[in-house]
């Protein structure tokens, strides 16, 4: 084996080869990093952090508008997690459903090494005058999942 300097970390190369290339990239200075091998293998590196969530309900603006719109717009913030995969999931009343319209942003990684993203869940605005809660959880593999509960009660209408 061959050791050598790889952006400030000491890497051990093996004595076999891949028969594709392989690109090594430093992100930054910090715990988290990432490598992409060959044909898009991905490796994180770093501590297991789950993410801190908020849930942001509709806009005061589009509740005014949900006649014409007939939609209500909810976020969850997923801050400070790593590592990037962890899976949001919507559940309005305690229940998960296939029929809502959810999407998810791409993972950014940030200074601090831990990922931020974000999931929006767009509800018909008859339903969102109907809901109790809405609560955005948060998994990945076998860590512990983590949750946020926003209640329409709780919400200035």
């Amino acid at each position: 084996m061959t050791l050598y300097h790889c952006g400030g970390l000491l890497v051990e190369e093996p004595d076999w080869m891949l028969e594709s290339e392989v690109f090594v990239r430093r992100l930054n200075d910090f715990v988290s990093l990432w490598w992409t091998f060959g044909g898009g293998t991905r490796l994180d590196v770093g501590s297991d952090s789950p993410p801190k969530l908020t849930v942001l309900p509709p806009s005061k603006d589009e509740l005014k508008q949900r006649q014409q719109q007939g939609t209500a717009t909810l976020m969850c913030l997923a801050n400070k997690g790593f590592p990037s995969d962890w899976t949001l999931v919507w559940k309005v009343d305690g229940s998960s459903s296939s029929s809502w319209e959810e999407s998810r942003s791409p993972a950014v990684l940030e200074k601090d090494g831990k990922y931020t993203w974000s999931s929006t869940l767009r509800l018909p605005a008859d339903q969102w005058d109907k809901v109790v809660s809405v609560t955005c959880e948060a998994t990945q593999g076998s860590q512990t999942p983590v949750s946020k509960t926003l209640r329409r009660d709780e919400c200035s209408q």
